[in-house]
């Protein structure tokens, strides 16, 4: 592929009401490439711009969007505002700085506000001139205004503080790098806890925030919004700008690596007072959105603690009342992104459904439920605008972009109005993608992804690869993404089988618990039966070029199959699969329960600690730890693991490959020691996937 120019654009950045000021770090601008042969390729993926937030001005006439490309000899990204026309049509660039803008919304249909580095600003998008409206001292996350557009809730840090029988310990040690822990979760997932996340109340004028009387509204040191995932969606005013619904789990330490309880809160601005509106439900809460008259409170809502895959319940209460109502009691898929239209009538979401995420609603007063979108596509989130949805949309076949359906669809595969990519993808041939339902060993149907190699020719056979997802409660949705990125297999020249097995959402409740407490059953069989359906009945897929691939749980099953992938009936040498690859994956399950730090999930998947053997479920678990099944392994095996992976911590993958490497197996061990449960850094992603193909290429083919 020809060497990627990357476009680099100067203009005047602003500063106060001034335009941009010139800077002398590069602008990191949109890539041109030439597409040879049409291969989609993984240097291909990193050209493409990646959007990130969006925003509908108040008058639905124009879009708001952040998109982010990515230089690879700098090896970091850069994220620009652009705007445009509700309807679809030419994009503008509204910023090009050296520094990512984030977190935009609209102050009126003439101002856009919106974050840079500890900033708050605006900008006259008719003008391009910015304002400062604030300055954070330990930078800011996030922000929402009020509705009456008096005051701001803003996401800022505070430091952990050490207690004083440790601290005293420190004192003239300025450079020790040694920490100093009396409970858990002193990590969590990719980071040391060494801050918290906290939202504070300031006033605003319109023109200044008043960031030096900030009002921290959480109580002691607890997280709002929750890491790692929680953003601006997990806080909300109400319509009279009078109260905040926040979510917080109000717990730290022990407590904390045990429970997923978090709860809604409501905050009386003028009051200071706190309240609880669900402390009977031991779940996770989260998200709460007040309806536009202000007399309900919606948010999602699990029901059990510690199991962190439980169904997410559309739950309303009553603020007069008191009254909660579930209104999908009667639904059995997950409801999130919430959002009322603007009479009330229907609550809106996007619901996990059947390998999609299609857009939802729900009738008020009947609970009545209607899909909106329908398509191969996820649907990621969505604004409301009078009637139409402007949804962030994305399948296995095109990153994300804006569509737009009308409320009132309810057969619509959405129309199309940004073309961020168009430039690029237009050059390129995307492998076919098969929606099938296959029979599992027990008779249940299984919905099973099978996608075409780039250039498919039906007189040829290929090698093909074996998908295996992890979570374990996620699905194999339409999902677009720079690790696992199915066009990248196909233009690899590989079949690819995704088979949504026994443990993934989207297919009701009963058979999203069928995996926990049984890791070695029924999802292990789901996979080896789809492996052998489409190699049984695909002739163009060559069955003793049978590969598989897998991250978390998907590196769990990768090591597990490697030890049950022999004396396999219908294939020549006995072994189903002839070349593997586990990325962050669990091999020994008792190492892996006292490492992770989400002590929660293994309480609920695994059963609880190791020691309990009076525990049937640990049994049963424990004794499917891949470890123990190493005498077993006979194929070639590719290891990757990244050292800031709290979650699944990366002495599991170098024992993996050291036992590989003991009983002689072909083995290749990539280790990152910067990159956590994900790979994120472009340059490393690169390598992540010359890797993935080159050690496929030489088993396979």
């Amino acid at each position: 592929m020809k060497k990627l120019l990357i476009a680099v654009a100067l203009l005047c950045v602003m500063v106060s009401c001034t335009k941009q000021a010139k800077t002398d770090e590069k602008v990191i601008g949109k890539p041109n490439i030439e597409v040879k042969n049409g291969q989609f390729t993984p240097e291909v993926m990193w050209a493409l711009g990646k959007m990130g937030e969006k925003a509908v001005s108040p008058d639905g006439k124009q879009i708001a969007y952040t998109v982010t490309y990515y230089d690879m000899a700098e090896n970091k990204g850069n994220a620009e505002i652009y705007l445009i026309p509700s309807e679809g049509g030419d994009a503008k660039q509204l910023t090009t700085t050296a520094a990512s803008e984030f977190n935009i919304l609209w102050q009126d249909d003439n101002t856009l506000l919106f974050c840079r580095d500890n900033e708050m600003r605006s900008m006259n998008i008719k003008s391009g001139k910015e304002k400062v409206l604030g300055s954070f001292e330990r930078g800011i996350e996030g922000f929402k205004v009020a509705p009456d557009g008096k005051s701001i809730v803003f996401i800022t840090t505070k430091p952990v503080v050490r207690p004083g029988h440790l601290d005293k310990l420190y004192k003239d040690l300025d450079k020790t790098t040694g920490r100093i822990n009396e409970d858990l979760m002193y990590r969590h997932w990719d980071n040391w806890v060494d801050e918290y996340p906290q939202i504070f109340l300031a006033k605003f004028d319109g023109k200044k925030v008043d960031v030096k009387n900030a009002t921290c509204i959480i109580d002691s040191t607890f997280e709002c919004p929750m890491r790692p995932w929680g953003g601006v969606e997990q806080f909300n005013y109400s319509p009279d700008s009078k109260t905040i619904a926040y979510t917080c789990r109000k717990k730290t330490g022990g407590d904390y690596a045990h429970s997923t309880n978090s709860d809604i809160f409501l905050y009386d601005i003028e009051k200071g007072t706190t309240r609880n509106l669900c402390e009977d439900i031991k779940g996770y809460d989260q998200n709460p959105v007040f309806s536009n008259n202000g007399k309900y409170i919606a948010w999602e809502s699990m029901e059990r603690d510690g199991y962190e895959s439980d169904k997410l319940r559309l739950m309303v209460l009553d603020l007069a009342t008191n009254v909660r109502t579930d209104y999908t009691e009667n639904f059995d898929y997950n409801f999130t992104n919430i959002s009322w239209t603007a009479d009330d009538k229907e609550i809106l979401g996007v619901v996990n459904y059947r390998g999609m995420d299609e857009i939802f609603a729900v009738n008020f007063e009947t609970k009545a439920i209607r899909q909106i979108s329908h398509g191969y596509h996820d649907v990621h989130g969505f604004e409301l605008v009078g009637d139409k949805l402007y949804a962030d949309q994305v399948s296995m076949q095109y990153p994300s972009e804006i569509y737009v359906y009308n409320l009132n669809d309810d057969k619509a595969d959405g129309k199309k109005v940004s073309a961020i990519n168009d430039d690029i993808l237009s050059q390129v041939k995307m492998g076919k993608v098969e929606e099938h339902w296959i029979k599992t060993v027990d008779g249940k149907d299984m919905l099973t992804w099978l996608i075409y190699p780039y250039n498919y020719d039906s007189t040829k056979v290929y090698p093909a690869l074996l998908y295996c997802e992890g979570g374990p409660q996620s699905m194999v949705s339409q999902f677009w993404s720079t690790r696992w990125n199915f066009m990248v297999m196909s233009g690899a020249g590989y079949f690819i089988i995704a088979p949504n097995r026994r443990g993934t959402i989207g297919f009701g409740t009963e058979w999203c618990e069928e995996i926990s407490g049984d890791y070695g059953g029924l999802c292990m069989q789901d996979y080896m039966r789809a492996a052998d359906f489409f190699s049984d009945s695909v002739k163009q897929i060559d069955k003793e070029r049978l590969g598989g691939c897998g991250a978390s749980f998907g590196g769990y099953s990768i090591y597990w199959l490697a030890g049950h992938n022999h004396d396999v009936k219908g294939y020549k040498d006995g072994r189903r699969l002839k070349a593997l690859l586990a990325h962050n994956g669990m091999f020994n399950f008792e190492q892996q329960y006292l490492e992770t730090e989400e002590l929660w999930f293994d309480n609920w998947d695994l059963g609880g600690p190791y020691w309990d053997w009076n525990n049937p479920q640990v049994k049963k678990s424990f004794s499917n730890s891949p470890h123990l099944f190493v005498d077993k392994w006979n194929t070639p095996i590719c290891v990757i693991h990244s050292e800031f992976d709290f979650r699944i911590v990366a002495s599991e993958g170098m024992a993996a490959y050291n036992a590989a490497k003991i009983l002689g197996l072909d083995a290749r061990y990539l280790y990152f020691p910067d990159e956590t449960h994900w790979v994120l850094k472009p340059q490393n992603s690169l390598l992540w996937h010359r890797n993935f193909i080159d050690w496929f290429d030489s088993h396979l083919k």
